[in-house]
C-alpha cells in the first residue's frame, strides 16, 4: 500500500519500472533493518535471562571434539606412515624365537634407512604405505576416544585444580581407546608384514584389510580380534602418558612460567616434549605388541611362539639382549615428533576456527 501510494503520488508513468523498483528496494531495506534490530534485541535478552551454565558451546561438545580429533590424527598418520611400516619391519627383524620355530632364515640386519630403501626397491615405492587403510580405521576409533575420554576425566571426573594442576589421566584414556581399537591394529600389523613374507618365499596370509579381518574372525572368533591386546593396551597407556599428559603439562608450564601465549610456538614446544617422552616410554611395549600380533596361531587361536606378553618380553631379552626392546626406536621417535607436532597444531587450530576452547 505504501509503495502504491508513493508511486501514484508522483503523477507520472515515465520510467515507472525504475521508480517502483527503487521504492521496493527502499522498503525491503527498511524491513531488513527492523528485523535485524529485533533479532539483536532478542539475543541480548537471552544473554540476560539464560544462566551461563545452560549456555552450550557446540564446538566443545562430545561429537565435535571426537570428529576434530579423528581429522587431526588422520593428517599426520598418512604423512608419516612409511616410518611406521619401517618400524614394524625392524621390530620383527632378527626375531630368533620365530626363526627357531619356522626353521627359516631371517632377513639380514638392516638399519632404518636401509630397511625403508629396501622396501621401496624390492617391493615398490607405494608399498611404504601398505596397511594405511586399517591405520586410518584405527584412528576413527582410537584418536576420538582418547581425546574425549582424557578431557572428560581431567575436567569432570578427577576435576582439574584451579591452578592448572590435574591428576594423571593419560594412562586411563590411552588404555581405554586402544582396547576398542585393538582389532584394527591387528589387521594393520598383518598387512604390513605381507611384503616381507613374499620376499622370504612364503605364501601370502591375507590379501586386503577385509580379508585379514574375516580370516582372524574365522580362526580365532571374536576373541581372536583382540590377540595382542594386552601389550597393545600397555603400550597405549605408556604412549598417552607420554603424549597427552606431557603435552598438557608442558603447555600449562610454558603458559604459567613464560611470557608466551596460547599460540603456535607454545603448541610446537609442547608437542616436541610429548613426542620424545611418548617414544621413549612406548617402544618396549610396542616391540612386544608387534611380535605377538605377527606370530602364527594354532586352530584354537593360541600363539605358537609366545604364551603371553611377559613370555615374549623374557624371550626377547634372553635371545637378543635388553636393547632389543628398543628396536625401531629411531623411526618411532622420528615419526612421533612430526606426528605429534602435526596432530596438535591441526587439533588446536581446528578447535580455534570452530570457536572451541583450547585443549
Amino acid at each position: 500500500h505504501r509503495i502504491r501510494s508513493s508511486f501514484c503520488s508522483s503523477g507520472t508513468t515515465h520510467n515507472s519500472y525504475i521508480c517502483i523498483s527503487g521504492a521496493i528496494e527502499e522498503e525491503f531495506w527498511n524491513i531488513a533493518t527492523a528485523v535485524q534490530t529485533k533479532i539483536m534485541e532478542v539475543v541480548l535478552l537471552l544473554r540476560i535471562l539464560v544462566p551461563d551454565q545452560l549456555k552450550t558451546n557446540y564446538a566443545d561438545s562430545f561429537w565435535c571434539t571426537y570428529c576434530v580429533s579423528v581429522i587431526a590424527a588422520s593428517i599426520p598418520d598418512e604423512l608419516t606412515y612409511p616410518l611406521d611400516l619401517t618400524k614394524t619391519r625392524l621390530q620383527i627383524q632378527g626375531e630368533k624365537a620365530a626363526a627357531q620355530l619356522t626353521s627359516t632364515n631371517t632377513s639380514p640386519y638392516r638399519g632404518m634407512l636401509q630397511t625403508a630403501a629396501g622396501i621401496a626397491k624390492e617391493e615398490g615405492l607405494l608399498k611404504l604405505w601398505q596397511g594405511v587403510t586399517p591405520a586410518i580405521y584405527r584412528h576413527v576409533i582410537y584418536s576420538g576416544i582418547r581425546i574425549v575420554s582424557y578431557e572428560t576425566l581431567r575436567d569432570k571426573i578427577w576435576k582439574k585444580d584451579p591452578d592448572g594442576s590435574f591428576p594423571v589421566c593419560g594412562v586411563a584414556s590411552g588404555a581405554l581407546a586402544q582396547f576398542f581399537a585393538s582389532p584394527t591394529d591387528l589387521v594393520k600389523v598383518q598387512i604390513q608384514m605381507e611384503g616381507r613374507r613374499r620376499l622370504l618365499g612364503k605364501p601370502p596370509r591375507v590379501h586386503s584389510p577385509w580379508d585379514a579381518f574375516t580370516q582372524i574372525l574365522e580362526k580365532g572368533g571374536v576373541r581372536g580380534l583382540w590377540k595382542g591386546s594386552i601389550p597393545n593396551v600397555q603400550r597405549a597407556a605408556l604412549v598417552n602418558l607420554g603424549d597427552l599428559t606431557t603435552y598438557d603439562s608442558a603447555k600449562r608450564f610454558i603458559l604459567k612460567h613464560t611470557s608466551l601465549t596460547d599460540n603456535h610456538l607454545t603448541h610446537i614446544l609442547s608437542s616436541i616434549c610429548a613426542g620424545l617422552v611418548a617414544a621413549t616410554m612406548g617402544t618396549p611395549a610396542d616391540v612386544v605388541k608387534t611380535r605377538i600380533m605377527n606370530q602364527p596361531i594354532d586352530s584354537s587361536g593360541k600363539g605358537l611362539i609366545y604364551k603371553s606378553s611377559i613370555d615374549c618380553l623374557l624371550k626377547t631379552v634372553e635371545n637378543e639382549g635388553l636393547f632389543a626392546l628398543y628396536k625401531g626406536f629411531l623411526p618411532v621417535w622420528i615419526r612421533m615428533a612430526p606426528w605429534s607436532l602435526t596432530f596438535w597444531l591441526s587439533f588446536e587450530q581446528i578447535r580455534y576456527m570452530l570457536g572451541s576452547t583450547g585443549f
